[in-house]
């Protein structure tokens, strides 16, 4: 059943070093506030997964969190290059960083066969592409049935999953409404699982037709953190920041740069900062 934690306390517990990790969020609910505690307790040797690896992923692999990255696209939406995954691919700064490139396809059949608890998926695809050149974890296999080839992959099951969600009640179970990526199967594909929330109810009210509820049973941890999918946004509560991923561009590009800021705005702040940076986008909105 899931517990209801701190930031600070759901990561110790939760995320190892050496751990392979998913922190999923399609535009809308990217977990940043839980990836900034991770940099702070200084996790190392991820092995992270995410089908599209942006900011959060720019950010953890320059401060060395990470030894491998698993995904199907990357970059800073609508502006340009992950500078700092790029310098640790290209030159090996701070650390090697080695990469396995699928689909999206493949990684959405990936997440629901660990969902599933199964080893592997199959489906329809890469059919005349190039990444199977590349990449020795996409396989061909043969339908017993209709003799149809088919594409295969490995499962996505991680050690720890980390969504952001709109809101928890009292007993763990959380909801997630609007554009939604792979955050559930995720979950039910990891062996532990934090979820950051905008805030903990008695009760969800009223609910949208794509309304997906995670039962407490099937998450670990709860952690209510106001603004926590900033500078993404979060549905009802605040938009995106974009300014943030424009500025993003030139912090990035230079080591020293981005070390800088580091240092002012994640190491030395915590979860709290989130509140205000989305305060300051919901007035924006209104």
């Amino acid at each position: 059943m899931a517990q209801i934690l701190s930031l600070s306390e759901a990561v110790e517990h939760a995320v190892r070093d050496g751990d392979t990790v998913s922190m999923e969020g399609f535009t809308h609910l990217i977990p940043f506030a839980a990836g900034h505690e991770i940099i702070r307790q200084r996790r190392r040797g991820l092995k992270l997964i995410r089908m599209t690896p942006d900011l959060i992923y720019d950010q953890m692999i320059g401060m060395g969190c990470a030894e491998k990255l698993t995904f199907s696209w990357g970059g800073n939406p609508g502006v340009g290059s992950l500078h700092r995954l790029r310098d640790a691919v290209e030159n090996g700064w701070p650390q090697p960083l080695a990469i396995e490139e699928h689909s999206h396809a493949a990684m959405a059949n990936a997440y629901e066969a660990g969902a599933a608890g199964l080893p592997c998926a199959i489906f329809r695809g890469y059919i005349g592409a190039d990444l199977p050149k590349v990449n020795p974890n996409i396989r061909r296999v043969t339908c017993p049935f209709s003799g149809e080839e088919l594409a295969a992959v490995p499962a996505v099951r991680p050690d720890v999953a980390v969504i952001h969600a709109l809101r928890a009640d009292r007993a763990g179970n959380v909801l997630l409404e609007g554009i939604l990526g792979v955050q559930r199967e995720a979950v039910l594909a990891a062996k532990r699982s934090i979820v950051t929330v905008e805030e903990i109810v008695d009760d969800f009210g009223p609910r949208s037709p794509n309304t997906v509820i995670l039962p407490g049973w099937t998450v670990g941890a709860v952690v209510a953190v106001p603004g926590g999918a900033h500078p993404s946004y979060a549905q009802g509560y605040y938009g995106r920041d974009n300014a943030y991923y424009k500025a993003w561009d030139a912090i990035a590009r230079e080591r020293d740069t981005f070390l800088a800021w580091m240092k002012t705005n994640v190491l030395e702040t915590g979860p709290e900062v989130f509140a205000a940076h989305a305060r300051k986008h919901r007035q924006a909105a209104e």
